[in-house]
């Protein structure tokens, strides 16, 4: 295995790792934000309410786009199987 062979692995890892996690990192986002704005405009000082709606949020959304992220990790996986076939012959 050279070199080119591992920065290409490492590269497609670190690609697959943030396209999986990014529709559910920018909706947590995005709702955490929207629960701030929500306690400071209200003056509410509960801490549960903005988890709770960051849990549901990213529930639904892992309801969404799990049949996606699931095809992307599949296709990442199948490709690194395909490449440990091809080095070992």
């Amino acid at each position: 295995m050279d070199t080119d062979t591992v920065m290409h692995i490492a590269q497609r890892t670190l690609e697959t790792a943030l396209l999986i996690s990014a529709p559910v990192l920018i909706v947590a986002l995005a709702v955490g934000l929207f629960a701030a704005l929500l306690q400071a405009v209200t003056s509410v000082r509960d801490m549960t309410l903005g988890m709770v709606l960051k849990i549901a949020a990213v529930g639904v959304t892992v309801l969404v786009f799990g049949g996606w992220m699931l095809q992307q990790a599949l296709s990442f996986t199948t490709e690194i199987f395909h490449h440990m076939q091809t080095m070992t012959q």
